[in-house]
């Protein structure tokens, strides 16, 4: 029987897919939508809402059925973290760094041992994942961070700060994750920064939060944190891999990471696409609906149409993306840098449509704008997209075919 390649769908390419994208999405309408808009307002992370999530098997989604998780791959990835962010992208954001940032790297990166160990208790909601890179005077200049762990006997001792750790605390009182991954410089080889990885949890004597970081502009329904590390002592098996292996484990990771958060601008836009329509459809002005007017129709059309072309380029990423090994930076980077602005730009002619309703709450676009902004930041800014694509062009021209 030959392949009718013209009833391939990008978007739900298997029956799994399509059975996910509709378990989520039944999900999100009946459990995320109806909490979103109070736990923006009060800064919360929903954590009794996460471990349902854990419940549906979401949590390790991307993680081998032996260790706990779905099995699945990118494009399921990319399917959740779509449709959480239509509703509450601030919890999608904390369920992207538990599941993507923390679970995904030890899946890919961790021994049999460390994944037999902690995994499981990851996939199920038991414990609460992060992932320690970015530093108070450090973001982008990985190399340059302050952290540093010293072998000591059978131990190894972390001293540093970590800052804006999504997850770095689960609550109001300061209570920390239960595990983090934390990066760290543990000396250096030809001279360049050895930089290592560390699975630190919450009972490591010298592990605690500093500060609950409160005010944000956006994705305030997820919890951004100061970590402290303070003669933090973890045992000889907290190093994943060897010294000096967390530039790799960056590379494998940091490509469904920016993919995922990709994904999420296409949640945020679809929702200000459904919202500005059906509002410039109902809303009448000078005895006319709204889409009757040029301006208008330009909003949505220029919207629908920036919207598709992103998901296209989204999901097609997702579909050649192998998640045991880097090589797909150039579109990684790529999908980033224009779903991220894209979705920005579609919350903001949302809000245009609505005019004085756009500004407040009840109309979730506000909201759906704010959360957008630090898509463009987190994860890599735009700039480090632009350099990164720029260079891996010049490098290899005939990407421009593939």
């Amino acid at each position: 029987m030959s392949f009718n390649w013209k009833e391939f769908d990008l978007y739900n390419p298997t029956p799994e897919h399509s059975m996910l994208r509709e378990t989520v999405n039944a999900f999100t309408q009946a459990e995320v939508e109806p909490q979103a808009h109070e736990h923006d307002r009060s800064e919360k992370f929903n954590l009794a809402l996460f471990k349902k999530v854990g419940e549906l098997g979401l949590l390790g989604i991307t993680v081998p059925e032996q260790f706990g998780g779905a099995g699945m791959d990118p494009t399921a990835a990319v399917i959740v973290h779509e449709e959480l962010s239509a509703s509450d992208p601030g919890f999608a954001l904390a369920y992207l760094a538990h599941s993507m940032l923390c679970v995904n790297n030890i899946a890919v990166n961790g021994s049999d041992e460390q994944r037999l160990r902690v995994l499981p208790k990851l996939c199920s909601g038991e414990w609460v994942g992060s992932m320690s890179m970015s530093e108070p005077a450090i973001g982008t200049d990985v190399l340059g961070m302050q952290t540093r762990a010293v072998k000591k006997g059978n131990e190894w001792v972390l001293n540093g700060r970590k800052m804006w750790i999504t997850n770095g605390t689960i609550d109001e009182n300061n209570t920390p994750c239960d595990l983090t991954l934390v990066y760290a410089k543990t000396g250096e080889k030809h001279g360049r920064a050895m930089i290592s990885t560390f699975l630190v949890e919450k009972d490591h004597k010298g592990f605690e939060v500093g500060q609950k970081i409160k005010d944000k502009l956006g994705m305030r329904g997820s919890n951004t944190a100061e970590l402290v590390f303070q003669d933090c002592h973890v045992p000889e098996s907290a190093l994943i891999g060897h010294e000096g292996d967390s530039m790799l484990h960056m590379m494998r990771n940091l490509e469904i990471e920016r993919l995922t958060l990709a994904a999420m601008s296409l949640g945020i836009a679809r929702r200000s696409i459904e919202i500005m329509n059906r509002y410039a459809t109902e809303r009448e002005a000078f005895g006319k609906s709204l889409n009757h007017f040029g301006q208008m129709q330009r909003y949505i059309a220029d919207s629908y149409a920036e919207y598709k072309s992103a998901r296209a380029y989204v999901y097609e990423t997702a579909r050649r993306m192998d998640l045991n090994k880097e090589g797909n930076r150039l579109d990684s980077d790529g999908v980033k840098l224009v779903a991220t602005t894209m979705a920005k730009n579609v919350a903001d002619r949302a809000i245009q449509v609505l005019g004085g309703y756009g500004y407040v709450g009840e109309y979730v676009v506000e909201r759906l704008w704010r959360d957008a902004k630090l898509l463009e930041i987190g994860g890599g800014t735009l700039e480090a997209h632009q350099k990164n694509i720029t260079r891996d062009l010049s490098k290899n021209p005939e990407s421009l075919y593939k």
